[in-house]
């Protein structure tokens, strides 16, 4: 749920860090009870009283650094693309984008101590290989061979790390901000806010934004326009964000004053927050070149799909009325030649990955409720593999991604999507296998060919180039889109 250095570069990225309180007052001491010991004790109490605050004064020295570099494997002070760094190409049109090197609090430091970024295991290996995670080899058998490589176990919350890394190579990147359009912030605010998330302490929810915050606002580009031409790449969901007051959930990042005209990129936005720009969960599949996606197109659209709908989720009886118990026994009131379901609880874990594949890969359709939010991956790992979404409330998908979902408020939902009230669900006036099975096949052939169509921009591209050949990912789709909307043109059409 939730880009990482690799093992070497996380070992790296921890030296950086401070010693532990008390490291630096530690030389070895004279022998116990020799003549020496107690003035040896005596100084290093007034060394060490001297060294705390000059450690407060210089990390406060720091966050105020606009030089302050990001160490990383690839480099990110290296300069951009020799063929944009200063000058509007063909292809850069739109204008040019500058990176903040922001000081290493917001972004290095919280990635190294991934240990510590989730209180009930590390995420170590799940931010590994640039936040896409182990390389899925329980896909084995289940993929294409040759496009197993380019599979992983991608956290859902690591769109923080793969955006970095591809903004930092993007052919638009200039190191002049006075030539820049727009301005990427690369505060991995998820990450930092999740680590907080299930604590009392709300305080603590809000220490990084707010100092990130106070440095942005130092410098130039900002003080020039308010944040209006800068945008941010927020991992987690709108709501992880908009606390108000002390009480409640989440940290208040995005109701702190400065953020009110910054645009976010977001994996499920606030309708009713026009700075929030939905943008596609992370999933498994990173390929590097369009000639692989279009195989794997070509794989999904082919296969023979012997189950009408799937739905793969935990069941919640500790919820009153939960929604996902009526989808389980609709599942099981149609019958298995109609309907297969999975129980998160009763897969193990490292296998859950290859039993979803395989339940999505043999359906038409797949069922997809309302997560612990209005939206759910499982949604864009289900179009990944072609099988056509069932969503049940309109914020889980319409309005939530108009830059790459087709239809939001033309009608057009139908085209790939097919959408049925829960509340009908629910008093039974509804039957999900009836309204399925009412399509019929060549319709449900189109929608699922739509789907496939789509998939591109559904993705996130392993190589930093992007895919090529023209083949837009969800990356390239979203800072096209900020470029344009920061050009006051008209959005990217889905």
């Amino acid at each position: 749920m939730e880009s990482r250095p690799q093992e070497s570069n996380l070992k790296e990225a921890k030296k950086l860090l401070p010693p532990p309180a008390g490291a630096a007052c530690a030389p070895h001491p004279p022998p116990l009870k020799s003549p020496a010991f107690l003035a040896w004790c005596q100084l290093l109490t007034v060394v060490c009283f001297l060294l705390v605050p000059l450690r407060f004064f210089l990390y406060a020295r720091n966050l105020s650094s606009p030089r302050l570099l990001l160490p990383r494997l690839d480099n990110p002070s290296r300069p951009p693309p020799p063929s944009s760094a200063n000058t509007i190409t063909d292809s850069c049109s739109s204008g040019l984008i500058f990176v903040y090197d922001l000081p290493t609090a917001f972004n290095a430091d919280v990635l190294a101590a991934c240990d510590e970024l989730n209180p009930w295991e590390s995420l170590c290996v799940a931010l590994s290989n640039g936040g896409f995670g182990p390389p899925a080899g329980e896909l084995a058998g289940v993929v294409p061979a040759n496009l197993l490589p380019y599979w992983y176990s991608t956290d859902q919350f690591s769109l923080e790390l793969i955006f970095h890394r591809r903004i930092l190579a993007h052919q638009c990147r200039t190191a002049d901000p006075s030539a820049a359009a727009a301005f990427y912030i690369p505060f991995y605010a998820g990450l930092s806010v999740g680590k907080h998330l299930w604590s009392g302490d709300a305080a603590s929810r809000d220490r990084d934004s707010a100092l990130l915050l106070r440095w942005i606002k130092e410098q130039s580009p900002w003080k020039r326009s308010n944040g209006s031409d800068h945008f941010i790449a927020l991992g987690r969901i709108s709501w992880d964000f908009h606390r108000s007051g002390n009480d409640g959930w989440g940290g208040s990042f995005l109701n702190m004053a400065g953020m009110e005209k910054v645009t976010r990129l977001i994996i499920e936005r606030n309708p009713s927050d026009k700075k929030d720009v939905g943008v596609p969960y992370p999933t498994g599949f990173h390929p590097r070149t369009a000639a692989e996606v279009r195989q794997w197109q070509r794989f999904v659209l082919n296969r023979n799909r012997s189950t009408l709908f799937v739905f793969a989720g935990a069941p919640r009886p500790q919820v009153k009325d939960d929604f996902r118990g009526f989808l389980f026994k609709e599942c099981k009131r149609a019958g298995k030649g109609t309907c297969r379901s999975l129980d998160w609880w009763k897969v193990r874990r490292q296998n859950r990955s290859s039993a979803a594949m395989r339940l999505f890969l043999d359906s038409a359709f797949c069922l997809q409720p309302k997560g612990d939010s209005y939206t759910r991956r499982s949604m864009f790992d289900c179009m990944l593999v072609g099988a056509v979404p069932v969503v049940f409330w309109r914020h889980s998908a319409y309005g939530q991604y108009e830059w790459y979902l087709p239809g939001s408020g033309e009608g057009r939902e139908g085209e790939w999507s097919v959408f049925i009230d829960s509340r009908e669900v629910r008093n039974g006036t509804v039957s999900v296998k009836e309204v399925l099975e009412g399509i019929g096949e060549k319709r449900a052939r189109e929608m699922r060919e739509r789907v496939v169509e789509m998939i591109p921009r559904l993705l996130y591209a392993a190589a930093e180039e992007g895919l090529g050949e023209g083949m837009q990912d969800a990356f390239d789709v979203a800072v096209k889109g900020v470029l344009r909307r920061f050009r006051g043109a008209v959005a990217p059409a889905a």
